[in-house]
């Protein structure tokens, strides 16, 4: 019942914001085509010294780079590395969020005061500068940006969520459940958890865009996905030096990121709507 009227308040959303419509298609036609980026007949590592720095055309929609790769191709790779950073690491953020935000809510008193101290604190550190100082001592790879990013960005999805836990917990089938004797454990696997559902889903499509910007910076900086493997942060990073006069080599990766993370957030924003229609009033 909960999954058909969410998707007829989904549905009902979308087609009142053009803005969504346009994000959904984009969002839908950039993770098929870096799915089967496989089947482009161009290779994103071969090195092709005669097809230097050629500009779009028929063949390379997207031109090629320094070292001749097919641009259209690598960005395809870079998509698929971001997407892909960007869903594992909401999936940590969202596991240890999730997790904490509930036990914290529920058991209260100095517990929860003591937890969100560590949160506030943690949330004044600026968290690209803790990204970057924790990256520099760690080899640059796809599975420690993973853990990096989802480690240090659960903290936001912690308040949220004993926000929704400290609502949720005073309500009667949860008074109810704690007088027939179920544990903790129990309470926030089979009510609290199952409740605030609909905000940690919402949650998780703005982790999943701010993810995307993290790897990209990362690997702008050099501290993410190294070479010859594609990343659309690291694509960014090698055309700063040819901005002047190779202007696409910075448009295509630069319009992918935004594409990408204007999308989810849009989504998410219709997602927040459809789950809890009285917001969108």
């Amino acid at each position: 019942m909960f999954s058909v009227r969410f998707k007829e308040n989904f549905i009902r959303e979308l087609k009142k914001n053009k803005l969504g419509i346009f994000a959904l298609i984009c969002l839908t036609l950039i993770i098929i085509l870096s799915v089967f980026a496989f089947l482009t007949p161009y290779n994103p590592d071969t090195i092709d010294m005669s097809n230097q720095f050629i500009s779009p055309n028929l063949k390379n929609i997207f031109g090629t780079d320094e070292l001749g790769r097919d641009y259209f191709t690598r960005a395809l790779y870079g998509a698929r590395i971001s997407l892909i950073v960007g869903v594992l690491s909401m999936m940590v953020s969202i596991f240890i969020g999730t997790l904490v935000g509930a036990i914290s809510g529920l058991l209260g008193g100095k517990v929860d005061a003591i937890i969100m101290r560590i949160i506030d604190m943690l949330m004044s550190i600026p968290l690209f500068f803790l990204l970057l100082i924790v990256n520099s001592y760690l080899r640059p790879s796809i599975a420690n940006i993973i853990i990096i990013i989802g480690i240090f960005g659960w903290m936001s999805i912690a308040r949220i969520v004993r926000s929704e836990t400290l609502s949720i917990k005073e309500r009667d089938y949860i008074l109810c459940s704690k007088a027939l004797g179920s544990n903790n454990i129990k309470i926030v696997k089979t009510h609290i958890i199952p409740n605030a559902i609909s905000t940690v889903i919402v949650a998780a499509s703005i982790n999943i865009a701010d993810a995307i910007l993290m790897e990209s910076s990362l690997s702008f900086l050099g501290l993410g996905v190294q070479q010859p493997m594609a990343s659309l942060g690291s694509m960014l990073q090698t055309a700063q030096s040819r901005i002047g006069d190779k202007t696409y080599l910075a448009i295509f990766p630069g319009l992918m990121i935004l594409l990408i993370v204007l999308s989810f957030n849009v989504l998410g924003d219709i997602l927040r709507v459809a789950l809890d229609p009285s917001q969108g009033e």
